[in-house]
């Protein structure tokens, strides 16, 4: 049975990941979100829910069973809380991903996006990476407009626990530059041929 190449999609928060992978969705090409993947799974996956439950306590979830944001906001805010969900929730995702993998395997190639695709340790299982690139001010400029809620130095916060930008291009194969002076479809279709010929 053949199997698709698997492509990886990653970049700062604001470098405009979800953009480049709505150009490849409209080329046809499977997507799978990790990031949204994961939330789903943290309040519909037996194991996962169980072992929030063990690691955090019953508050994670309220009554009906979603997520107790505020209750695990306390964790977000500690870098080492952070670790411990991130260990719980990537083994789960990566198995959800592999069976994802295999419902799509008539496909030339299948995308992956993920913020933390690279710390994640997943990355080194997909066949080829892409980072998308965008100057850091641009970055904040864009997650303030999307996310009015949040104040500038959240957004720096995140940046700062992410992995810099410079050490993710390091271990691309690809980078796709985001800076609203380079068009971003003519890069995607040169990606989309090469994709197509290498499997």
């Amino acid at each position: 049975m053949s199997k698709p190449l698997e492509i990886g999609i990653t970049g700062g928060i604001g470098s405009g990941k979800s953009l480049i992978c709505r150009i490849f969705g409209c080329l046809g090409i499977p997507l799978y979100d990790a990031d949204s993947r994961a939330k789903n799974l943290m309040t519909t996956d037996r194991i996962l829910v169980d072992q929030i439950r063990q690691e955090f306590g019953n508050l994670s979830y309220d009554s009906m069973g979603r997520l107790n944001r505020e209750h695990l906001r306390k964790a977000f805010s500690d870098p080492g809380e952070i670790k411990k969900l991130n260990k719980l929730v990537h083994p789960r995702v990566a198995e959800d991903y592999a069976k994802w993998v295999n419902k799509h395997n008539e496909a030339k190639y299948v995308i992956k996006e993920a913020a933390l695709l690279i710390e994640s340790g997943s990355a080194q299982n997909l066949n080829q990476l892409i980072v998308v690139s965008a100057p850091k001010s641009l970055r904040l400029q864009r997650v303030l407009k999307r996310d009015p809620q949040r104040t500038p130095q959240e957004v720096e916060n995140i940046m700062m626990n992410q992995m810099s930008e410079e050490e993710k291009m390091a271990r691309a194969d690809f980078i796709i530059v985001n800076d609203e002076t380079r068009l971003v479809i003519p890069q995607v279709l040169e990606l989309h041929g090469r994709f197509n010929v290498m499997n």
